[in-house]
């Protein structure tokens, strides 16, 4: 009984220092994981003046109701991260930053913001609502990246836009849109700056032209 009790008793103290040992071994991998990179998320800015409130503003609304939907975009052009583009072919990201939405998001959001300021349209709408509209803003984003031109960042926003009549799915008339921006410096905010400056103008020459396509078919609804 006695030889019992000291082999119980033997197990108990190997438990232990296992226990001890594992409890060590945990604490001394915890202490050399790396931590977690810091990752600043930013906004994309809006612009410092906006055209599409002064094209608008007086102009007859269209009575249309206009969809704008999110364009398609590749793999790289389609997550958070903000893309750089260093030296020719090589895809790089900005390291701790990345984009509030995904890039089609953005850009998206942004074409809506600069149609709602603009006036013209007297129902607007999103494909996050997929309400019924007369037009559809259906587009391919083709750029979003800054890159290196003699040692300094330049900003480039482009995107091939498609006006389409929603009975019928079709197409009214088509663009490439494409915005360039220098900014001011080589920090992350600066050309984040730079972003919503070039991403501002493509919007804007965007609303433009939509308008003018959906006014001349207003008469007619571009049936011919």
């Amino acid at each position: 009984m006695s030889v019992r009790k000291a082999n119980v008793s033997s197990l108990n103290r190997i438990v232990e220092r296992a226990g001890l040992v594992t409890v060590i071994a945990l604490a001394s991998a915890c202490s050399v994981l790396p931590r977690p990179e810091p990752v600043d998320t930013y906004l994309l800015p809006g612009a410092s003046a906006s055209r599409a409130v002064a094209q608008g503003q007086g102009a007859q609304v269209l009575p249309v109701a206009l969809r704008v939907s999110r364009p398609v975009a590749g793999t790289q052009l389609s997550g958070q991260r903000i893309l750089v583009v260093p030296e020719d072919n090589r895809v790089s990201v900005y390291k701790g930053a990345n984009w509030s939405e995904p890039l089609p998001v953005l850009l998206r959001d942004r074409i809506v913001e600069a149609f709602r300021s603009d006036g013209r349209i007297a129902a607007l709408s999103s494909d996050e609502q997929r309400l019924q509209a007369d037009y559809e803003i259906a587009s391919e984003l083709l750029a979003f990246h800054s890159e290196y031109r003699e040692g300094s960042p330049e900003v480039v926003v482009r995107l091939d836009a498609r006006l389409v009549r929603r009975d019928g799915r079709r197409i009214v008339a088509s663009r490439l849109f494409e915005a360039r921006q220098r900014p001011a410096g080589v920090a992350v905010p600066q050309v984040v700056a730079g972003f919503g400056e070039a991403s501002t103008v493509v919007a804007d020459e965007l609303v433009e032209w939509a308008a003018g396509e959906i006014a001349r078919c207003l008469p007619k609804a571009c049936a011919d």
